[in-house]
C-alpha cells in the first residue's frame, strides 16, 4: 500500500506541520519524534524559502529564521535521514518550485527517495505544469500531492481525477494563517472530489483549534494543522517540545 495513504487507515488522520530549521535542525528533528508519539499521521516538514508566496505571516517568519540559522536543502535531507529507522508514519516535503529546481528535479526526488520522504507539495506549481516534475517524481517513488483551491470549481473534478496520496483541500482563499472562522462549502468541495475519486480528502489552511478540527473532520478524511503549530514553536522556541506535542495530542482527541 502506498505508504501515505497507509496515514488514513486508522479513521481520520491529524497531519501536522513544521519549518524544517526553525528554531533549529535539531528542534525540528525531535519535534518530528514528538508529533508522531502524539498521534499524528502524516508530517509536513516546510523547507524554507525566501518568498514563501502562498504563507502568511507565522510560516514566513519560520522561513526567514530557519534560513538565518542555516538550514540549506542538504542539511535537511541530512536530518530527515536521521530520521528515517525512527519514525513510522509518512513524512512530506512542502515546498517552493524554485528550490527544487535549484536543486536538480530529479536529483532532488531521488534524494527524497533515499532518505525516506514519501510525498512532496508544491503550493506555486500549477497543475497544469505538474509535468515539469511528476516523470522524477514516478521514477523515485516520489507522491505529488495535488492542492485544491475553492476557486477552482470546474477544476476541482480534474485535478481530484489524477491526484495521487492524498487530496489536499485549501478551506479558505489567500495565505496560510490561523483563522477565527472557515467560510468555504467545505462539505460541496470534498462531495465533488469523492465523485471522481477514493483518494483520501485532507483539509488545510486556517484550521487551528479542536472545535475547528472537529467540523472539518466530519466532510473529510483528514485535517492539515500549520500555522498554529509553526506559532507555539516562535512562542517557545527551543521549549517548544512540550506545548507541541499537548496541542498535536489534542487535535488528534477532537476528530477521533
Amino acid at each position: 500500500m502506498n505508504k501515505i495513504k497507509s496515514a488514513f487507515q486508522n479513521g481520520k488522520a491529524f497531519i501536522a506541520f513544521v519549518t524544517a530549521g526553525d528554531p533549529t535542525l535539531e528542534i525540528t528533528e525531535a519535534l518530528i519524534l514528538a508529533m508522531e508519539h502524539a498521534g499524528a499521521d502524516l508530517i509536513e516538514i516546510g523547507i524554507p524559502f525566501s518568498d514563501p508566496v502562498a504563507e502568511g505571516e507565522a510560516i514566513q517568519g519560520a522561513d526567514h529564521r530557519a534560513l538565518a540559522d542555516g538550514a540549506t536543502t542538504d542539511r535537511i535531507f541530512d536530518m530527515i535521514e536521521r530520521l528515517k529507522e525512527k519514525v513510522k508514519i509518512p513524512l512530506v516535503f512542502m515546498t517552493y518550485i524554485n528550490p527544487v529546481f535549484t536543486y536538480g528535479v530529479s536529483r532532488f526526488m531521488k534524494k527524497c527517495s533515499d532518505c525516506g520522504i514519501s510525498g512532496i507539495i508544491i503550493p506555486d506549481l500549477p497543475f497544469e505544469e505538474k509535468e515539469e516534475v511528476l516523470p522524477a517524481c514516478r521514477e523515485s517513488g516520489i507522491t505529488l500531492i495535488s492542492m485544491i483551491a475553492p476557486t477552482s470549481h470546474e477544476r476541482i473534478s480534474k485535478i481530484a481525477a489524477q491526484a495521487e496520496g492524498f487530496v489536499y483541500c485549501v478551506s479558505s482563499l489567500g495565505v496560510t494563517g490561523v483563522r477565527s472562522e472557515i467560510t468555504t462549502d467545505i462539505g460541496e468541495m470534498v462531495a465533488l472530489v469523492k465523485k471522481v475519486t477514493d483518494t483520501p480528502c485532507a483539509i488545510g489552511f486556517g484550521i487551528s483549534t479542536p472545535e475547528q478540527a472537529t467540523a472539518m473532520s466530519k466532510s473529510a478524511d483528514g485535517v492539515i494543522v500549520g500555522s498554529a503549530i509553526v506559532k507555539l514553536i516562535a512562542q517557545y522556541g527551543t521549549a517548544s517540545i512540550p506545548p507541541v506535542s499537548d496541542y498535536v495530542k489534542s487535535m488528534k482527541q477532537a476528530i477521533r
